[in-house]
């Protein structure tokens, strides 16, 4: 496990550099992916679904890249599209191509639902996060503007 840790922090600072993030923000970009794929390891691991660990993992990559955009005065992009690398269904894509090539059609449907289901979780995570986020800072301007 802490081989894959190390390995994922390593793969997401490439390709964060591959993004052409900023070179400063390469290392926290890479702490986040490294967070959500602990997440990912730690729910897939006991006992929970796929499905479950990427939206799980996708939950916590936008709660910390928004609170990263905040402290480092940076766009959340920065860190939520390097940092969601971990969860994004590769291998389920390769399957569905896979058996579609082998003309395996009903595993090919089936890793074509799994991987569409993981991508709407990925979405709804990063929309749910957002959404709560924004609500969170309207609410702190209002209670500061009524303070005034």
């Amino acid at each position: 496990m802490i081989i894959q840790i190390v390995s994922v922090f390593a793969v997401v600072a490439v390709f964060s550099l591959l993004l052409e993030v900023p070179r400063h923000f390469v290392p926290y970009s890479a702490l986040v992916g490294t967070a959500a794929w602990g997440i990912y390891l730690l729910i897939a691991n006991n006992g929970g679904s796929s499905l479950e660990a990427a939206f799980l993992s996708t939950l916590m990559v936008a709660l910390l890249s928004h609170i990263l955009a905040r402290l480092k005065k940076a766009p959340v992009t920065v860190f939520l599209v390097s940092g969601i690398l971990p969860a994004v269904p590769g291998a389920a894509i390769y399957r569905c191509v896979y058996y579609l090539i082998q003309d395996e059609m009903g595993l090919s449907m089936s890793y074509l639902v799994e991987t569409l289901q993981i991508a709407g979780a990925i979405a709804m995570a990063i929309f749910i996060m957002d959404s709560l986020f924004r609500l969170f800072l309207l609410y702190q301007s209002r209670r500061l503007r009524d303070k005034s």
